[in-house]
Protein backbone atom coordinates (compact mmCIF):
# COMPACT_ATOMS: atom_id res chain seq x y z
CA UNK A 1 0.00 0.00 0.00
CA UNK A 2 1.37 3.39 -1.03
CA UNK A 3 0.19 5.94 1.52
CA UNK A 4 1.56 8.79 -0.63
CA UNK A 5 -1.03 8.17 -3.37
CA UNK A 6 -4.23 10.10 -2.72
CA UNK A 7 -6.51 9.26 -5.66
CA UNK A 8 -7.31 6.26 -7.85
CA UNK A 9 -9.55 5.34 -10.76
CA UNK A 10 -10.87 1.80 -11.15
CA UNK A 11 -13.29 -0.33 -13.17
CA UNK A 12 -16.52 0.34 -11.32
CA UNK A 13 -19.00 0.68 -9.90
CA UNK A 14 -18.44 -0.06 -6.22
CA UNK A 15 -18.63 -3.80 -5.59
CA UNK A 16 -16.63 -5.04 -8.58
CA UNK A 17 -13.79 -7.48 -8.15
CA UNK A 18 -11.64 -4.59 -9.35
CA UNK A 19 -12.88 -2.58 -6.38
CA UNK A 20 -11.78 -5.43 -4.12
CA UNK A 21 -8.33 -5.32 -5.73
CA UNK A 22 -8.20 -1.55 -5.27
CA UNK A 23 -8.82 -1.92 -1.54
CA UNK A 24 -5.58 -3.96 -1.33
CA UNK A 25 -3.47 -0.97 -2.37
CA UNK A 26 -5.44 2.24 -1.74
CA UNK A 27 -5.08 4.02 1.62
CA UNK A 28 -8.32 4.21 3.59
CA UNK A 29 -8.57 7.97 3.03
CA UNK A 30 -7.82 7.90 -0.71
CA UNK A 31 -10.31 9.33 -3.20
CA UNK A 32 -11.53 6.51 -5.49
CA UNK A 33 -13.34 7.16 -8.78
CA UNK A 34 -15.29 4.35 -10.49
CA UNK A 35 -15.15 4.26 -14.31
CA UNK A 36 -17.31 2.48 -16.87
CA UNK A 37 -14.38 0.81 -18.63
CA UNK A 38 -10.75 -0.17 -18.28
CA UNK A 39 -9.48 2.36 -20.81
CA UNK A 40 -11.48 5.18 -19.20
CA UNK A 41 -9.79 4.46 -15.87
CA UNK A 42 -6.36 4.34 -17.50
CA UNK A 43 -6.98 7.55 -19.44
CA UNK A 44 -7.70 9.36 -16.19
CA UNK A 45 -4.08 8.65 -15.20
CA UNK A 46 -2.77 9.75 -18.61
CA UNK A 47 -4.72 13.01 -18.34
CA UNK A 48 -3.47 13.73 -14.81
CA UNK A 49 -6.93 13.49 -13.23
CA UNK A 50 -5.77 10.74 -10.84
CA UNK A 51 -2.38 9.37 -9.83
CA UNK A 52 -3.12 5.67 -10.27
CA UNK A 53 -5.65 3.29 -11.80
CA UNK A 54 -6.47 -0.32 -10.96
CA UNK A 55 -7.67 -2.54 -13.83
CA UNK A 56 -7.95 -6.28 -14.56
CA UNK A 57 -5.26 -7.73 -16.80
CA UNK A 58 -5.65 -11.54 -16.73
CA UNK A 59 -8.15 -14.16 -15.64
CA UNK A 60 -7.03 -17.69 -14.82
CA UNK A 61 -9.82 -19.14 -16.98
CA UNK A 62 -10.28 -16.66 -19.84
CA UNK A 63 -6.74 -15.31 -20.15
CA UNK A 64 -5.77 -11.71 -20.89
CA UNK A 65 -8.23 -8.82 -20.63
CA UNK A 66 -8.16 -7.33 -24.13
CA UNK A 67 -9.27 -3.81 -23.18
CA UNK A 68 -6.44 -3.42 -20.67
CA UNK A 69 -3.77 -5.01 -22.86
CA UNK A 70 -4.77 -2.96 -25.92
CA UNK A 71 -4.57 0.28 -23.96
CA UNK A 72 -1.22 -0.65 -22.39
CA UNK A 73 0.21 -1.68 -25.72
CA UNK A 74 -1.08 0.95 -28.13
CA UNK A 75 -2.12 4.06 -26.21
CA UNK A 76 0.09 6.61 -24.44
CA UNK A 77 2.48 4.75 -22.21
CA UNK A 78 1.60 3.79 -18.65
CA UNK A 79 3.69 1.78 -16.22
CA UNK A 80 2.60 -1.17 -14.09
CA UNK A 81 3.71 -0.60 -10.49
CA UNK A 82 1.87 -3.33 -8.55
CA UNK A 83 -0.12 -6.54 -8.97
CA UNK A 84 -3.06 -7.86 -6.97
CA UNK A 85 -4.73 -11.29 -7.07
CA UNK A 86 -8.45 -11.61 -6.26
CA UNK A 87 -10.33 -14.94 -5.95
CA UNK A 88 -13.35 -14.89 -8.25
CA UNK A 89 -16.68 -16.46 -7.28
CA UNK A 90 -20.17 -15.51 -8.38
CA UNK A 91 -23.64 -15.28 -6.89
CA UNK A 92 -26.82 -15.62 -8.95
CA UNK A 93 -29.01 -12.82 -7.60
CA UNK A 94 -32.38 -11.25 -8.38
CA UNK A 95 -34.71 -8.53 -7.22
CA UNK A 96 -36.89 -9.53 -4.30
CA UNK A 97 -39.83 -11.66 -5.45
CA UNK A 98 -38.22 -12.99 -8.63
CA UNK A 99 -38.32 -16.79 -8.89
CA UNK A 100 -35.85 -19.07 -10.62
CA UNK A 101 -38.53 -19.92 -13.19
CA UNK A 102 -38.81 -16.21 -14.11
CA UNK A 103 -35.20 -15.96 -15.32
CA UNK A 104 -34.63 -15.87 -19.09
CA UNK A 105 -31.90 -13.23 -19.29
CA UNK A 106 -28.83 -12.85 -17.05
CA UNK A 107 -26.70 -9.72 -16.90
CA UNK A 108 -22.97 -9.90 -16.19
CA UNK A 109 -19.51 -9.19 -17.58
CA UNK A 110 -18.38 -11.39 -20.47
CA UNK A 111 -15.54 -12.94 -18.45
CA UNK A 112 -17.94 -13.84 -15.65
CA UNK A 113 -20.34 -15.43 -18.13
CA UNK A 114 -17.52 -17.49 -19.62
CA UNK A 115 -16.76 -18.86 -16.15
CA UNK A 116 -20.39 -19.79 -15.41
CA UNK A 117 -22.01 -20.72 -18.74
CA UNK A 118 -21.97 -24.49 -18.13
CA UNK A 119 -23.55 -23.98 -14.70
CA UNK A 120 -26.22 -21.79 -16.30
CA UNK A 121 -26.88 -24.39 -19.03
CA UNK A 122 -27.41 -27.04 -16.35
CA UNK A 123 -29.59 -24.95 -14.02
CA UNK A 124 -31.27 -22.46 -16.36
CA UNK A 125 -31.34 -23.99 -19.85
CA UNK A 126 -32.42 -21.38 -22.37
CA UNK A 127 -31.29 -18.37 -20.32
CA UNK A 128 -29.21 -15.95 -22.39
CA UNK A 129 -26.40 -13.58 -21.50
CA UNK A 130 -26.75 -9.79 -21.50
CA UNK A 131 -23.30 -8.18 -21.47
CA UNK A 132 -22.51 -5.39 -19.01
CA UNK A 133 -19.32 -3.42 -18.39
CA UNK A 134 -18.74 -5.17 -15.05
CA UNK A 135 -20.42 -7.65 -12.72
CA UNK A 136 -21.25 -4.89 -10.23
CA UNK A 137 -22.72 -2.73 -12.98
CA UNK A 138 -25.21 -5.50 -13.76
CA UNK A 139 -26.16 -5.60 -10.06
CA UNK A 140 -26.59 -1.83 -9.96
CA UNK A 141 -28.75 -1.85 -13.10
CA UNK A 142 -30.98 -4.64 -11.80
CA UNK A 143 -31.42 -2.92 -8.45
CA UNK A 144 -32.74 0.17 -10.26
CA UNK A 145 -35.34 -1.90 -12.12
CA UNK A 146 -34.48 -0.93 -15.71
CA UNK A 147 -31.98 -3.63 -16.59
CA UNK A 148 -33.59 -5.71 -19.33
CA UNK A 149 -32.67 -8.91 -17.46
CA UNK A 150 -34.09 -10.73 -14.44
CA UNK A 151 -30.90 -11.94 -12.74
CA UNK A 152 -27.20 -11.20 -12.43
CA UNK A 153 -23.98 -13.07 -11.81
CA UNK A 154 -21.98 -10.84 -9.51
CA UNK A 155 -19.78 -10.84 -6.42
CA UNK A 156 -21.21 -11.20 -2.94
CA UNK A 157 -20.06 -7.62 -2.28
CA UNK A 158 -22.04 -6.29 -5.26
CA UNK A 159 -25.15 -8.28 -4.35
CA UNK A 160 -25.01 -6.88 -0.81
CA UNK A 161 -24.19 -3.32 -1.92
CA UNK A 162 -27.17 -3.12 -4.28
CA UNK A 163 -29.69 -4.94 -2.08
CA UNK A 164 -30.35 -7.95 -4.30
CA UNK A 165 -31.58 -11.38 -3.21
CA UNK A 166 -29.12 -14.27 -3.70
CA UNK A 167 -30.53 -17.48 -5.19
CA UNK A 168 -27.29 -19.45 -5.59
CA UNK A 169 -23.84 -18.78 -4.22
CA UNK A 170 -20.43 -20.09 -5.35
CA UNK A 171 -21.56 -20.33 -8.96
CA UNK A 172 -18.65 -21.39 -11.17
CA UNK A 173 -17.62 -23.94 -13.76
CA UNK A 174 -14.06 -23.91 -12.38
CA UNK A 175 -13.92 -23.34 -8.61
CA UNK A 176 -10.74 -21.60 -7.48
CA UNK A 177 -10.50 -19.15 -10.38
CA UNK A 178 -8.66 -15.90 -9.78
CA UNK A 179 -8.23 -12.61 -11.62
CA UNK A 180 -5.00 -10.67 -11.72
CA UNK A 181 -5.25 -6.88 -11.42
CA UNK A 182 -2.56 -4.25 -11.93
CA UNK A 183 -1.99 -0.78 -10.56
CA UNK A 184 -0.78 1.59 -13.27
CA UNK A 185 0.85 5.02 -13.12
CA UNK A 186 2.46 7.48 -15.49
CA UNK A 187 6.09 6.57 -16.29
CA UNK A 188 8.74 7.56 -13.82
CA UNK A 189 8.06 5.62 -10.64
CA UNK A 190 9.97 2.32 -10.44
CA UNK A 191 9.02 0.19 -7.41
CA UNK A 192 11.79 -1.39 -5.39
CA UNK A 193 12.32 -5.13 -5.96
CA UNK A 194 10.13 -7.28 -3.72
CA UNK A 195 11.53 -10.73 -4.48
CA UNK A 196 8.51 -11.84 -6.50
CA UNK A 197 8.83 -9.36 -9.37
CA UNK A 198 7.58 -9.74 -12.92
CA UNK A 199 8.00 -7.47 -15.92
CA UNK A 200 5.21 -7.22 -18.50
CA UNK A 201 6.30 -6.56 -22.07
CA UNK A 202 4.70 -6.37 -25.50
CA UNK A 203 6.62 -7.63 -28.52
CA UNK A 204 5.42 -6.66 -31.99
CA UNK A 205 6.59 -9.14 -34.57
CA UNK A 206 7.52 -7.97 -38.07
CA UNK A 207 4.67 -8.02 -40.58
CA UNK A 208 6.61 -10.00 -43.18
CA UNK A 209 5.39 -13.32 -41.69
CA UNK A 210 8.94 -14.60 -41.94
CA UNK A 211 9.33 -18.21 -40.80
CA UNK A 212 11.05 -18.43 -37.43
CA UNK A 213 10.43 -14.83 -36.31
CA UNK A 214 8.82 -15.94 -33.04
CA UNK A 215 11.59 -18.44 -32.33
CA UNK A 216 14.24 -15.82 -33.05
CA UNK A 217 12.66 -13.47 -30.56
CA UNK A 218 12.27 -16.12 -27.83
CA UNK A 219 15.90 -17.18 -28.19
CA UNK A 220 16.94 -13.70 -27.04
CA UNK A 221 15.41 -14.39 -23.62
CA UNK A 222 16.91 -17.88 -23.41
CA UNK A 223 20.38 -16.55 -24.26
CA UNK A 224 20.12 -14.06 -21.37
CA UNK A 225 18.79 -16.59 -18.85
CA UNK A 226 15.44 -14.77 -18.55
CA UNK A 227 12.49 -16.97 -17.65
CA UNK A 228 8.96 -16.34 -18.92
CA UNK A 229 5.87 -16.94 -16.77
CA UNK A 230 3.29 -16.01 -19.43
CA UNK A 231 3.11 -15.72 -23.20
CA UNK A 232 -0.03 -14.77 -25.13
CA UNK A 233 -0.73 -13.46 -28.60
CA UNK A 234 -2.95 -10.53 -29.51
CA UNK A 235 -4.23 -8.82 -32.65
CA UNK A 236 -4.55 -5.07 -33.00
CA UNK A 237 -8.02 -3.77 -33.94
CA UNK A 238 -8.73 -6.35 -36.61
CA UNK A 239 -5.64 -5.48 -38.66
CA UNK A 240 -3.95 -8.84 -37.96
CA UNK A 241 -0.85 -7.01 -36.77
CA UNK A 242 0.44 -9.60 -34.30
CA UNK A 243 1.79 -8.71 -30.89
CA UNK A 244 2.98 -11.05 -28.16
CA UNK A 245 2.40 -10.33 -24.47
CA UNK A 246 4.87 -11.81 -22.02
CA UNK A 247 5.68 -11.68 -18.32
CA UNK A 248 9.32 -12.20 -17.43
CA UNK A 249 10.41 -13.16 -13.95
CA UNK A 250 12.25 -10.39 -12.14
CA UNK A 251 12.82 -6.77 -13.08
CA UNK A 252 14.20 -7.69 -16.46
CA UNK A 253 15.17 -4.42 -18.10
CA UNK A 254 17.75 -6.38 -20.07
CA UNK A 255 14.89 -8.35 -21.62
CA UNK A 256 13.87 -5.22 -23.48
CA UNK A 257 16.96 -5.21 -25.65
CA UNK A 258 16.46 -8.08 -28.06
CA UNK A 259 19.78 -7.63 -29.84
CA UNK A 260 19.76 -9.18 -33.25
CA UNK A 261 15.96 -9.45 -33.24
CA UNK A 262 13.81 -7.38 -35.60
CA UNK A 263 10.82 -7.34 -33.22
CA UNK A 264 9.70 -4.09 -31.59
CA UNK A 265 9.62 -4.35 -27.78
CA UNK A 266 7.69 -2.20 -25.28
CA UNK A 267 7.97 -2.49 -21.52
CA UNK A 268 4.80 -1.96 -19.50
CA UNK A 269 6.35 -2.00 -16.05
CA UNK A 270 6.70 -4.43 -13.20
Amino acid sequence: MNTAVTNYAFLGPVGTFCHQALLQVAPADAQVIPCAGERLAMDMVREGKVERAVVPIENSIEGGVSATLDSLGWDKRLQIVAEMIVPVGFTLAVREGTQLSDITRIGTHSHAWAQCRNWVADHLPGAVHVATTSTAESARMLSEGNAGFQAVLASVAAVTTYGLTPLYEDVADNPGAVTRFVEVANPGHVPNPCGADKTTIQVRLPNDYRSGALLEMLQQFSARGINLSRIESGIRDGTFSVSIWMDTLGKSECSLRCAGCTASVKTCGS
